[in-house]
């Protein structure tokens, strides 16, 4: 049978342009279909505006410290309009990136809401196309928990668009969004709360990265309330909003955030119409090459909910790409040893695998852990401390995670994860000559085994 597209993808966020790209410089017939913004959450309501707005919120500490360099500066204002207005145009600009990216790789593209109707056909502002290969790639979308008043709080999606900056903001949430937000919120000078159902936020990540951050977010002056949920939100006569805690106490704020989880984007696919099975816990189930339940439907990215990052998303969609059109270069996406960072303030950087996973998975471990006061900071009054830590097989010397709290841990973290992709051992760490003076030499300098 002759199909309209070799490819059809549902998406245009990073995995599925990735994915259509690809596929189209294979010399595949391809098209996406998008009902919102190119370059998907990542682009318009993630990754992207969130490091400029983190950025944007970084200034007040820069400003801080300048006086510890000489530098008199006068009191400074910030203007939330300004920030958004430009943080606008740029992902407009990236908008037309993305598709220009599309256009000229060849690919169609087609705008409106797309829905399957058949396991080779799908349906676009009533015009339908057929294809051998159809790819959902409609990624994730943030929830708030059923209480009354949940409408009154707002997510991600809408933080990036409030008009004026808030002046009491509570974060809820114990991931790393919340966190990020609530850094943001803060730095840019609003009195920020987060508050977190459980003992400790960021869980799944090492317990001291979790601890330290902790420790350094209170000596920012950042309220934390751990243990404590909302069970209600009312408005009260004067526009602000009370939360109204499950024991019984009562914060009131002008804006409510919510950073509590995210769901896969199925709404309205036309799922019904496909042997395409979900998980029991709604996200599409997928084999190891991304292949659903259903012959001719692939999914990648957040539906899947494997690793949940962008770069997961891009590394999935090629591997589809490569698979279905040119199979010679096909390899399986790992997901050992991902890096990540976490754009909070102090930001975190991790690689491999935590102190408490490799005690779990059976490994005796070494860990290495330094603490110190930056360079930068030395002739300030700051007293922030970096975190650095080194978990390490004892058996074999290998190098099983890296882990860092401090300015940089992001851009420091990446080329390690290239060091733990290739096996480094703990002795080749150690003899590899730091860049001095720098925070990132701490890695190789390490030598005394803290426990």
């Amino acid at each position: 049978m002759a199909y309209d597209f070799d490819l059809f993808v549902i998406g245009a966020g990073s995995g599925g342009v990735r994915a259509a790209r690809f596929a189209a410089g294979f010399d595949a017939k391809v098209a996406v279909a998008e009902s919102r913004y190119l370059g998907g959450t990542c682009v318009n309501v993630g990754c992207v505006p969130k490091k400029l707005l983190v950025y944007g919120a970084h200034v007040a500490d820069e400003l801080e410290q300048a006086a510890g360099y000489g530098w008199t500066l006068e009191e400074g204002h910030f203007d939330w309009g300004t920030l958004i207005a430009n943080k606008n145009r740029e992902i407009e600009r990236l908008n037309g990136i993305y598709r220009n990216l599309l256009v000229n790789s060849g690919v169609t593209l087609v705008q409106g809401h797309a829905r399957i109707t058949g396991p080779n056909e799908v349906e676009v502002e009533g015009q339908r196309y057929s294809a051998e290969h159809i790819l959902i790639a409609t990624g994730g979308w943030p929830q708030v928990p059923d209480i009354p008043g949940k409408e009154l709080a707002i997510t991600s999606n809408e933080a990036f668009y409030l008009k004026d900056l808030p002046r009491r903001v509570l974060v809820v949430g114990g991931g790393y969004i919340a966190v990020e937000f609530a850094g943001i919120f803060q730095g840019l000078g609003a009195a920020t709360t987060l508050l977190y159902r459980g003992d400790l936020f960021l869980r799944g990540f090492d317990g001291s990265v979790r601890t330290h951050l902790k420790e350094e977010l209170e000596k920012r002056g950042l309220d934390l309330q751990f243990n404590a949920d909302i069970q209600r939100i009312d408005k009260l006569e004067d526009g602000s909003l009370k939360a109204t805690l499950k024991d019984g106490r009562e914060l009131v704020a002008d804006c409510i955030f919510y950073a509590t989880g995210r769901r896969p984007m199925l709404d309205n696919l036309g799922l019904e119409n496909t042997g395409v099975e979900l998980d029991d816990k709604g996200y599409v189930r997928v084999d190891d090459q991304y292949q659903t339940t259903a012959p001719s439907i692939l999914a990648i990215g957040d539906v899947i909910g494997r690793v949940q990052l962008t770069p997961v998303a891009l590394a999935e969609g090629m591997a589809v790409a490569r698979r279905l059109f040119k199979p010679e270069q096909y390899r399986p996406v790992d997901y050992q040893n991902i890096p990540t960072a976490v754009f909070s303030q102090p930001p975190i950087g991790t690689v491999g695998l935590t102190e408490e996973q490799a005690i779990e998975q059976g490994y005796e471990v070494k860990v290495f852990e330094s603490r110190f006061r930056a360079m930068k900071l030395t002739l300030t009054d700051i007293q922030e401390k970096t975190l650095m830590k080194l978990v390490v097989d004892a058996k074999t010397d290998k190098v099983l995670g890296c882990h860092m709290v401090g300015p940089d841990a992001g851009e420091i973290i990446q080329g390690l994860g290239i060091a733990l992709k290739a096996g480094a051992t703990k002795q080749q760490f150690d003899e590899t000559i730091g860049v001095h003076p720098t925070a990132a030499e701490e890695f190789v300098t390490m030598r005394t085994v803290t426990r």
